[in-house]
């Protein structure tokens, strides 16, 4: 079984999305630090001129180190009708926008008072638009105790993974003797990112890479799926 982990993330990228379709299981890992300025909650957006920020307020002033599990929204700010408003401005011309806005629209009228809530909520609409069916599981239900690679490890024993599939960035953290001392296989994701048909983007020359994956559903529809699966093979990434 290979398995992969991530924080639940904001509308993720692809790439994202990507690693789910090569794993036989995935872990969203939910019971760690939450860190500001990444893209729990944040991603980006294709305009006309470039890409802006979709960000999320959260309470976290003063309140020292959070749980992801814990992060609350600030609904004192109008975010979410920001959001319905550049998503409509930027996209309502894509030819698929009006296939999945009304999701958006819907999810936008909700107050969700924590993060991790309206993060999966949105992840699991694409999985379930992507047809994608890897089993997803919760980090914080697996009562792991340990950290950093050691809290991997567990993760990967507690679902009998005999492999771990990592984002390219775990080279620099991750300690790979461990996982051998413990027979479990360490593989890399190596990502080629495709081009698809974008706004605003002119025989590809100007093609905006590392946007939100409603760039790609809103703009391409369906063949979504196909495009994210374009040469792939989950033994490419074994080492």
């Amino acid at each position: 079984m290979i398995l992969s982990v991530h924080q639940p993330q904001y509308i993720p990228w692809i790439g994202y999305f990507d690693k789910i379709i090569k794993s036989d299981g995935f872990v969203f890992l939910d019971h760690v630090q939450y860190k500001a300025r990444e893209f729990q909650n944040r991603n980006k957006i294709r305009t006309k001129t470039g890409f802006i920020w979709l960000t999320v307020p959260v309470n976290s002033k003063g309140l020292g180190r959070q749980l992801i599990c814990d992060i609350e929204i600030d609904n004192s700010l109008p975010w979410a009708r920001q959001h319905l408003l550049s998503l409509k401005s930027w996209y309502s011309h894509a030819d698929f926008f009006k296939d999945y806005f009304p999701f958006f629209e819907s999810t936008y009228s909700v107050k969700w008072e924590r993060l991790i809530e309206l993060n999966i909520h949105i992840i699991n609409f694409i999985l379930k638009n992507l047809s994608i069916p890897t089993p997803i599981f919760f980090e914080s239900k697996l009562n792991i105790s340990t950290a950093k690679t050691d809290r991997i490890i567990d993760i990967c024993k507690k679902l009998k993974a005999d492999t771990y599939f990592s984002g390219i960035g775990g080279k620099d953290y991750l300690e790979a003797e461990k996982f051998t001392r413990e027979n479990i296989g360490l593989t890399y994701q190596h990502f080629t990112h495709p081009l698809y048909k974008q706004q605003f983007c002119k025989n590809g020359t100007d093609f905006l890479p590392y946007m939100s994956i409603l760039d790609l559903i809103f703009n391409e529809g369906p063949k979504s799926r196909e495009i994210l699966s374009v040469s792939f093979n989950k033994e490419e990434n074994r080492l």
